[in-house]
């Protein structure tokens, strides 16, 4: 199976001044460390999306061996999924889907989801509730096309069976733009989510 790592961070949201994905985190980026965590999971392509910032963050953090794609109308409502599917090899059967401000994601959680997700949309469940990864079969693409925005890709989640497969420990923590919304995507998150643990919809946090 061919897979491709998609890495989200078109969104700038900076804080004191300071894009998000340039945060310091042990010692580098935040956006750095989340692209290591992506390349140890072994890809077979990654994919990483950069928004209005990209100018300061393509400075700071190494993209070597990953494909950037610029969207840099993201912080206007632009889903940057949308380019990303351009760039998105011809072979893959799916992608895992991660975020840029969550560098906690592990291979181990990654590839759980790969080998047991029974359906073409899967998320990862933990101990506190779904999260990412997130996985969309190629046969979702062309739905995901149809995004107005990255937060939009729930939506799907409404009109598709899917698998929850389980990760170890808690939901690991968002460090960039999302911490400030965490509270309020866990709140949707639960109002939405229709199906008990195990297959079946599911809205997850984003």
């Amino acid at each position: 199976m061919f897979v491709t790592g998609l890495v989200l961070a078109a969104e700038s949201s900076p804080q004191a001044g300071v894009p998000w994905q340039l945060l310091p985190h042990e010692g580098e980026p935040l956006l750095g460390s989340a692209v290591g965590a992506a390349r140890g999971c072994g890809f077979d392509q990654l994919i990483v999306t950069l928004g209005s910032a990209a100018a300061q963050v393509r400075d700071r953090v190494d993209f070597d061996g990953v494909r950037v794609v610029e969207s840099p109308h993201a912080d206007i409502g632009s889903s940057s999924i949308v380019p990303a599917l351009d760039a998105v090899d011809r072979r893959t059967d799916g992608l895992i889907i991660l975020l840029g401000d969550q560098p906690g994601v592990t291979p181990a959680a990654v590839w759980s989801l790969v080998a047991e997700v029974a359906t073409p949309l899967g998320i990862s469940r933990y101990d506190d509730g779904p999260g990412h990864p997130v996985w969309f079969a190629r046969e979702l693409f062309g739905e995901l096309r149809t995004l107005r925005t990255d937060d939009d890709l729930w939506q799907l989640a409404g009109r598709h069976p899917v698998t929850q497969v389980d990760a170890i420990g808690n939901i690991p923590p968002r460090l960039g733009r999302g911490a400030a919304d965490a509270n309020r995507h866990v709140g949707t998150m639960r109002r939405r989510r229709r199906a008990p643990a195990g297959d079946g919809p599911a809205a997850p946090i984003v």
